[in-house]
């Protein structure tokens, strides 16, 4: 197994107390430039029904999920990072944003909680984050959420120590097949530089 031995986003936490601070004024800051930061939640909602179940897996400061549940979809986002959810909680109230790991995260269950989904994404290298005995139980869990139908969107550069074909033999353990590959949210065609993977229950 390749991978880093412990989660990479909770390290950078422990080494920097203001790292996920950093984060988030980063993204605010490319708002407050005009910077187009909604493409991958465009190529979600163009895949999506009005109205989809859509989980946003490493939802970080919630811009995919927010952008998403403002275009008319029932959304829920979950992250790692406490600090992170609680600036997706304030700049996207009206969704629902839940702080857990991608590797054993838990939903809510009962009337009207969203615990399927018709699309899942997972953007913003969020897997590569993971220590490598993380990876496979969250595609896994990510896998168990899938609605009939349903599919899952990855999307992460090259070099940040998550092979694709890794990240390939991870997602058949899984119980998932890759339907398309792209290398941009835009859809252009794949190449070695970044993965954009649609994935649905094999």
């Amino acid at each position: 197994m390749t991978g880093p031995e412990e989660n990479l986003w909770l390290a950078a936490v422990r080494n920097n107390p203001d790292h996920a601070a950093n984060y988030a004024e980063r993204w605010r800051g490319f708002i407050a430039q005009g910077r187009d930061i909604h493409g991958e939640a465009r190529m979600i909602d163009a895949m999506a029904d009005r109205g989809a179940r859509i989980l946003d897996a490493g939802c970080g400061t919630g811009r995919i999920g927010g952008w998403l549940a403002e275009h008319g979809h029932r959304v829920l986002g979950v992250d790692l990072d406490a600090q992170l959810i609680q600036v997706a909680r304030e700049d996207y109230p009206f969704v629902r944003w839940q702080q857990g790991n991608l590797a054993d995260f838990t939903l809510p269950e009962g009337p009207g909680e969203l615990t399927e989904f018709d699309l899942i994404v997972c953007a913003g290298n969020v897997l590569t984050f993971l220590a490598a005995g993380e990876r496979l139980p969250a595609l896994t869990r990510l896998r168990g959420r899938l609605a009939e139908g349903g599919r899952l969107v990855v999307g992460f550069g090259a070099g940040r120590g998550y092979e694709f074909d890794d990240f390939r033999a991870d997602a058949a353990r899984a119980g998932l097949s890759v339907d398309q590959e792209y290398s941009t949210w835009q859809l252009h065609a794949p190449n070695g530089d970044f993965l954009v993977a649609v994935l649905s229950a094999a």
